[in-house]
């Protein structure tokens, strides 16, 4: 397994990501998560659409909180794209804050049971198995258009560029 260090930092300091780095280019890894009722999904399950990846370290911390209200409320203003919200949070936790918080566009999934996505697109944090902040979009044909690993886990990621990229797709 890939090792990568010093490409984040979490309050200034180092940690280290497991797994590869992913780019522009590259076919978008298939992989397997938990929706909210514990039911695995896929990526592939949403083939022929365009896909956002917000990969966030823990719904319950304020950075990653206000990352899936602005993709919440972008979701729905995007034709043919799914959004979705991935943290290794318990299916039970991301149930309870989507119903707290309103969150009903964003499809909010859990890699807590086996980090597949996170170890496939590498945003594992090994130091904390939590996963770092990043967004991918995908295109309609399983190609990553956009790539963004978050320099700095407590800051937010460049919501317009990862906009762009999936609107310039559809």
């Amino acid at each position: 397994m890939q090792k990568r260090v010093n490409e984040v930092t979490m309050r200034g300091a180092p940690i280290t990501l497991l797994g590869s780095k992913i780019n522009v280019g590259d076919m978008a890894p298939d992989f397997i998560v938990q929706d909210l009722a514990m039911k695995p999904i896929k990526l592939s399950d949403f083939k022929g659409k365009i896909r956002i990846i917000n990969s966030v370290p823990s719904i319950d911390t304020s950075v990653c909180s206000a990352q899936v209200h602005r993709f919440n409320v972008e979701a729905a203003k995007l034709k043919d794209t799914v959004i979705f919200s991935i943290s290794v949070d318990l299916p039970f936790a991301l149930n309870r804050y989507c119903a707290a918080e309103g969150i009903d566009v964003v499809k909010v999934i859990s890699d807590h049971k086996d980090l597949d996505f996170g170890l496939k697109y590498g945003t594992v944090i090994e130091e904390l198995r939590l996963l770092s902040r990043a967004v991918f979009v995908i295109d309609k044909n399983d190609k990553i258009a956009y790539v963004e690993y978050v320099k700095e886990t407590s800051s937010e990621p460049n919501y317009d560029k990862a906009l762009a990229a999936a609107k310039a797709l559809a």
